[in-house]
């Protein structure tokens, strides 16, 4: 897998919950968020079943391929590979990272999830294309999250070399606090999707520019 590729796809990087309405309305929002510069969406359907699931994914699949937009699935293996994605994120008690890439390939796009530099180590030998650290800050959308901060997530971005993604509780309001975390992209959902969608484009570019300049002191 081309590391370059990766870490540019991964920069602005949107997180679709199925808590923000219908398909109808999930598939309008991928829409805004792809148009706005999101560089890779993933889907997150908590409580859904695999065959409705598999249709939204089938239909943002085709939409983020024609844009060139990464799209991945959360959790759900058997659908990212069905449905055309390019990529599955597995958290704690899904199917372990190194029997996915066993089924998906070489090629496929692996994400795991790491709050430790312990954590990220093992799934990068467990063949993790890249790591979701977090998280960040304290998340609206997630109460019972492990706040690491931007040290923490320092810490695991310089110590593996898979590229890193900065998660939770981010927004336009603390994105400075995140630079110079070596991280390769800054995943959001509320603040991308819940708060005046309309100001996406500027939201995006903002997290753009953070990765940019990444070369400051790490804050918090």
């Amino acid at each position: 897998m081309d590391d370059r590729w990766l870490r540019e796809a991964l920069q602005v990087y949107g997180i679709l919950d199925s808590s923000l309405g219908d398909e109808g309305e999930l598939i309008a929002l991928a829409e805004m968020a792809i148009g706005s510069g999101v560089t890779a969406l993933q889907l997150r359907c908590k409580g859904w079943d695999g065959g409705r699931t598999y249709r939204l994914a089938r239909e943002l699949a085709r939409r983020c391929a024609s844009e060139g937009v990464l799209f991945i699935v959360n959790d759900r293996l058997d659908v990212a590979l069905a449905s055309g994605a390019r990529g599955v994120h597995l958290g704690a008690s899904d199917l372990p990272v190194e029997a996915a890439r066993r089924v998906a390939g070489e090629d496929f796009v692996i994400g795991g999830t790491a709050r430790t530099l312990e954590r990220g180590l093992e799934l990068q030998a467990a063949g993790a294309s890249y790591l979701g650290c977090g998280a960040a800050f304290q998340s609206g959308t997630k109460e019972d999250t492990v706040v690491i901060g931007p040290h923490g997530i320092g810490v695991i971005a310089r110590g593996v070399s898979i590229p890193c993604v900065a998660i939770g509780g981010i927004g336009e309001h603390n994105l400075e606090r995140l630079r110079g975390s070596n991280v390769a992209g800054i995943a959001m959902c509320g603040a991308l999707f819940r708060r005046d969608p309309g100001r996406m484009g500027d939201l995006c570019g903002a997290v753009r520019r953070t990765i940019e300049d990444g070369g400051g002191p790490v804050g918090g």
